[in-house]
């Protein structure tokens, strides 16, 4: 199940038609019926000539007791004017709102939020549905390292697909990479590239959706096939490693980190070295989710 029909759901949707995946079904459900009904209509025009098939169709969430994953992508954008905590506020009570009907037709499965602030999404909904933390994820900073990755692979002129690298945190401003572990093939980055450009690498990376939103008003390509990357791995139990956004058991909040991920969820989050300023900079982050979580709940 596709929890909202906007950009990134109705990205996500498509995303799946174009690749051969384990998704034997789409239900898409959003607030605007019509609206669901309208990209449902939309995407079965595709099946015919896509890669697999899928039966796609609306429902309320008292389908989703027969799925294997709900995806989340509903929630309010930030209005001229409104700060983030007013935001964070909003899609608080429009996850609360997801969750409830959700878990009460009996669901069984993996929540997956995409809708941000994703961290602090992901927990709630983890203290909202009281399922356990490992079938609760996030988006987390999965795109955030494609793009990390990319962006190294037309430096170094090296397939990104080689490059070992990941954004870390906050899928947001205080988000980082971990250069102290970035390579390819064992080849560390850090000998590779000097620090400025490092630097300018790791600053370009958190401020492309800035730009991208500037350009175009929202991302929505990126982030859904990188979502279908996390689905293949719940569904097919692969086992690969992502940085999504899971409990930080050290912390008791949500994050990016790389993470084991299989057909349970979260199988094992990795317990990855970081350089004493890695270690500052990531606490940092996590004192602002912290924060954050505590404006909400005290709200």
């Amino acid at each position: 199940m596709i929890v909202g029909t906007g950009n990134v759901g109705a990205s996500i949707a498509f995303a799946i038609l174009n690749q051969r995946t384990a998704v034997k079904e789409i239900i898409l459900t959003d607030i605007n019926t019509a609206d669901a009904e309208g990209e449902v209509m939309d995407l079965n025009d595709a099946l015919a000539v896509a890669p697999g098939f899928v039966k796609i169709s609306t429902g309320d969430y008292g389908k989703a007791r027969d799925c294997d994953i709900c995806i989340i992508t509903a929630g309010a954008n930030q209005k001229p004017g409104e700060t983030r905590t007013d935001l964070v506020q909003k899609n608080a009570k429009i996850i609360q709102s997801i969750v409830g009907p959700v878990m009460a037709s009996g669901f069984d499965g993996i929540f997956l939020v995409v809708s941000n602030p994703v961290d602090t999404l992901s927990f709630l909904t983890w203290n909202y549905s009281r399922l356990p933390s490992e079938r609760v994820i996030g988006s987390g900073t999965v795109l955030d390292s494609a793009r990390l990755r990319l962006k190294l692979s037309e430096k170094l002129g090296v397939n990104p697909k080689s490059i070992h690298a990941y954004q870390v945190g906050e899928h947001g401003d205080s988000e980082l990479t971990l250069w102290s572990t970035a390579n390819i093939g064992g080849e560390r980055l850090e000998t590779l590239l000097p620090a400025h450009e490092r630097d300018n690498i790791e600053s370009f990376v958190k401020n492309k959706a800035y730009e991208i939103i500037e350009k175009k008003g929202a991302t929505h390509y990126g982030v859904a096939v990188c979502v279908v990357q996390i689905i293949n791995c719940i569904l097919n139990d692969e086992r690969r490693v992502l940085p999504v956004s899971s409990l930080d058991d050290n912390s008791g909040v949500y994050n990016g980190f790389p993470a084991v991920i299989g057909r349970a969820g979260v199988i094992r989050r990795l317990e990855t070295k970081m350089s004493e300023q890695e270690s500052i900079k990531f606490q940092q982050s996590v004192n602002i989710l912290r924060n954050t979580i505590k404006e909400v709940q005290d709200a």
